[in-house]
């Protein structure tokens, strides 16, 4: 048997960090107190790009690293990936991003008129996150990695393992003893897809439609500090009168379901031995705040990297 690596947390960066691990030879155990399909990364949009994610030049390399698997995975039945057009639309003045060519490169619309300055049309993978968490749980199996139904309250618990990663999102901050990772309340709108072939988001107005086939996302919210996973009535009328506003095609759209997720916000994502703990010998990899399926596969190579 390879090296016995437990991973802590079973979401999209979890499972990805456990599949490149198991890829490498590694003895590897998924440890978490919740199935995949109870995670956050389940109520994502799955639109990649790393929308204001730090440090820019890491994610931007981390995103061109999830664009090149998504795209193979796009021809794999049953992964949810597919790669769809679409609009960034922005309300004030700034450059095009450093993350432009990690997803294919764009292009600058300035004559869509107010509110908005100008649009960034690209081409992206688009992810339904229940489908894809489904497979990739299923992935990692076939990797061999094994799963255990726990919680683990102290890094400290795992000695038994050769390498630990910590890759537990929210809970991770507190594994770590890091105050800086804090709940980024986040609520969305499932809505019966009308036959969009383009999403659309309106990136100062955090509005944004996310056409899956069976369903749209409509969203959303990013509510620094709250922690309350119930919906709010009068957050899912204004999320559907901003999306309908964007996409007039959603006005008679059935409404299928409202979900809360609370995404791990941190000031950067951290990927990073703990050089200091050695027994067992550590790796974080938290953090991602709303980007995490966008950065999961750059950030479980570079993990894979440093347990060389």
């Amino acid at each position: 048997m390879g090296e016995r690596v437990v991973v802590v947390g079973s979401g999209v960066i979890g499972l990805s960090c456990a599949v490149r691990l198991a890829e490498r030879g590694r003895d590897v155990t998924v440890v978490t107190d919740r199935d995949p399909a109870d995670t956050t990364s389940v109520v994502a949009g799955g639109l990649i790009y790393p929308r204001h994610a730090e440090p820019v030049d890491r994610c931007a390399r981390w995103t061109a690293a999830t664009v090149d698997e998504f795209r193979r995975l796009a021809g794999v039945p049953g992964t949810g990936v597919r790669f769809l057009p679409g609009r960034l639309l922005r309300r004030a003045e700034r450059p095009v991003p450093e993350w432009a060519e990690a997803v294919g490169g764009t292009t600058r619309r300035t004559d869509l008129g107010a509110p908005w300055t100008d649009a960034l049309e690209f081409t992206t993978p688009l992810v339904d996150t229940g489908r894809y968490l489904q497979w990739l749980a299923a992935a990692a199996a076939r990797a061999g990695v094994r799963a255990e139904r726990r919680r683990v309250r102290d890094l400290g618990d795992l000695d038994h393992a050769d390498l630990v990663v910590n890759a537990a999102g929210l809970g991770a901050g507190e594994l770590a003893g890091d105050p800086s990772v804090v709940p980024a309340r986040g609520q969305v709108v499932h809505v019966a897809d009308p036959g969009l072939t383009e999403w659309v988001v309106d990136e100062d107005d955090f509005s944004y439609v996310l056409p899956h086939g069976d369903h749209v996302v409509c969203g959303g919210t990013e509510e620094q500090g709250r922690a309350g996973l119930e919906p709010d009535a009068a957050t899912t009328d204004d999320i559907l009168r901003r999306c309908r506003e964007l996409v007039p095609a959603l006005a008679g759209a059935a409404v299928l379901g409202v979900r809360v997720g609370l995404r791990p916000a941190r000031p950067e994502v951290r990927v990073e031995r703990a050089d200091g703990h050695t027994a067992p010998r550590l790796i974080h990899c938290y953090g991602h705040g709303g980007v995490g399926v966008t950065v999961s596969w750059g950030c479980a190579d570079e993990v894979a990297a440093l347990a060389c």
